[in-house]
């Protein structure tokens, strides 16, 4: 009962703050999983609509284009700044709803014949000024369905990064002063659970039945978003209420002016910061994107018999609930008072996550080893949260990082082949890899978000957050389409045995060599790390406080 005396507001409250938190959270878990929903049967698209790495590579990266080339990100700041987190919350779901029911039409078998069809065949090759920058998001021979699919995912990707700005801006508002890195660090490691949920969902939908239809996995990703858009409406009247309690009227104070712009752009902190995300971002966002079919490429997979449990959509469901009990041990643990308790949750994770990782062994599956990624993350981000809380170190943490990148993307690039026909070792390697990797970028949302509170005026946090995913969105654009060129470029071979009929388009999708994208992704590390050593020097210097606990005594 005392506590409840004390409780003046929603956001006093822990339970309604972590309801907050949770509709945020799910909302982009939702999301994500779309983000990456035609990632794990990229072998598909190229068998039965005809996508290539460069088709595939430069649909996905149109994701970013509006965003980038338009500055809608820089307007979704406006916007959120003018017109409050919870409009734009549900504006943001919208969005993403529409874009994405563009997108499943476009992989639809209803389009393929279609005036639809023949329009985008005929057109859009050649965009004045755009082809001439060679920043185009088509070109002359894409499919049609990649090309309108595209414009899908493009109108997706403006709902889905302003949703990334109002949620880190909505964290900020119900944690402000509280435990916001442990809050921003929990959202992302939830949210990244979609990573796995697309991972083992897209391919057990495109296979549904015995026939497969990749249609059938975007609308899947259709419906969660749906489903996101009413968790932001919900969200809508928490926040409302919040208000009402604190007089606080975010859509009329402090309007957005130009020249806040300025304060942002001065600052030597901010740029670091934003430089580091786009880094981080560029590394791992667009490496999800083609990581099931490296490991097709890179990991000796045996066929399994039909009939066998392996190969049922049993062990699908089952696989996933072992991944859940996983997440939901590991982070739970991190919650457990008594010592005892929190050892014994962390302990049914372990075992656990072994019997997944047996699961994805047995099943012969890159995408159920992949989906593995975020395990580790959910684990260990909410204990770097805390601790940055309480302790602080982000930049150090950011640092160490940088150097678990490296090492990832340089074991992806050269040892994970030296392992190819040894499965069990490729297994190993992969799953260890994928781990570390996961739990590196958990590092990211607990030391980097909680930072740029610290770096800009509250007032303008919306336009910053929003600049600085604009900035990130410039990688997010150029490397899913520069890893595709890559892959086409240094692969001539199979675009020469395709021609020639001497492979199968099955067979040459999981035929392709990833050492030069790879080393390429690990030198965005070396840079990342080059940065956050500088940031530190910088934070020392000017004093930005980045290193100090969030939560002040």
């Amino acid at each position: 009962m005392d506590n409840s005396v004390k409780t003046t507001t929603l956001r006093d409250s822990a339970v309604f703050r972590w309801t907050v938190l949770f509709f945020l959270a799910f909302a982009m878990f939702c999301s994500y999983i779309f983000m990456d929903i035609l990632s794990p049967i990229q072998d598909l698209m190229q068998s039965t609509r005809g996508w290539d790495k460069t088709a595939f590579g430069t649909m996905q990266g149109s994701e970013t284009f509006l965003n980038v080339f338009v500055f809608f990100l820089i307007f979704a700041g406006i916007i959120l700044d003018k017109m409050g987190v919870r409009f734009t919350a549900v504006l943001s779901g919208a969005v993403m709803l529409v874009g994405a029911t563009i997108n499943w039409y476009a992989v639809t078998t209803m389009f393929q014949g279609s005036g639809l069809e023949k329009w985008f065949t005929e057109n859009l090759n050649y965009i004045p000024l755009l082809d001439e920058m060679g920043v185009s998001p088509f070109y002359k021979g894409m499919p049609a369905s990649a090309k309108f699919s595209a414009v899908g995912f493009m109108i997706f990707g403006c709902g889905v990064e302003m949703a990334g700005i109002t949620v880190s801006r909505g964290i900020v508002k119900w944690f402000k002063g509280r435990e916001m890195a442990l809050a921003m660090g929990s959202e992302m490691a939830l949210a990244r659970l979609g990573v796995a949920t697309c991972m083992i969902f897209s391919p057990f939908f495109a296979h549904l039945g015995g026939n497969i239809d990749v249609s059938r996995s975007v609308a899947f990703g259709v419906v969660l978003l749906l489903i996101a858009l009413i968790m932001f409406i919900v969200y809508f009247f928490m926040d409302k209420k919040l208000d009402a309690q604190t007089g606080e009227a975010e859509e009329k104070d402090d309007p957005f002016k130009i020249s806040d712009l300025g304060q942002i752009l001065t600052s030597s902190g901010f740029w670091l910061v934003s430089l580091l995300c786009v880094l981080y971002y560029s590394a791992i966002f667009p490496f999800q994107k083609y990581a099931v079919n490296m490991l097709q490429c890179n990991l000796s997979f045996s066929p399994i018999e039909d009939g066998s449990f392996w190969k049922s959509d049993m062990c699908t469901l089952v696989q996933y609930a072992v991944m859940l009990v996983v997440a939901g041990a590991s982070f739970a643990s991190n919650f457990m008072k008594n010592k005892g308790k929190s050892a014994l949750f962390a302990a049914i994770a372990v075992v656990f996550l072994v019997g997944y990782c047996y699961m994805g062994y047995m099943r012969q599956s890159a995408e159920a080893v992949f989906a593995v990624f975020p395990l580790l993350a959910v684990a260990i981000t909410p204990i770097l949260g805390k601790y940055v809380d309480t302790k602080g170190k982000a930049v150090s943490m950011l640092i160490l990082g940088s150097v678990l990148l490296i090492a990832c993307h340089l074991t992806f690039a050269v040892v994970l082949p030296a392992f190819k026909g040894n499965v069990i070792g490729g297994f190993v390697v992969a799953y260890i890899t994928i781990l570390v990797l996961g739990a590196s970028f958990s590092l990211v949302p607990a030391a980097l978000w909680p930072s740029v509170p610290k770096l800009v005026d509250a007032k303008i946090i919306g336009s910053a957050y929003a600049l600085i995913f604009w900035i990130q969105n410039i990688g997010l654009w150029l490397f899913p389409m520069l890893i595709g060129k890559i892959l086409d470029a240094t692969n001539p071979e199979i675009t020469k045995a395709l021609a020639a009929r001497t492979i199968t388009a099955e067979e040459a999708a999981v035929s392709y060599n990833y050492t030069v994208p790879l080393v390429m992704l690990a030198m965005l590390g070396v840079a990342a790390l080059i940065l956050g050593i500088i940031l530190k020097i910088v934070d020392k210097k000017k004093g930005y406080g980045i290193e100090n606990p969030n939560i002040v005594a």
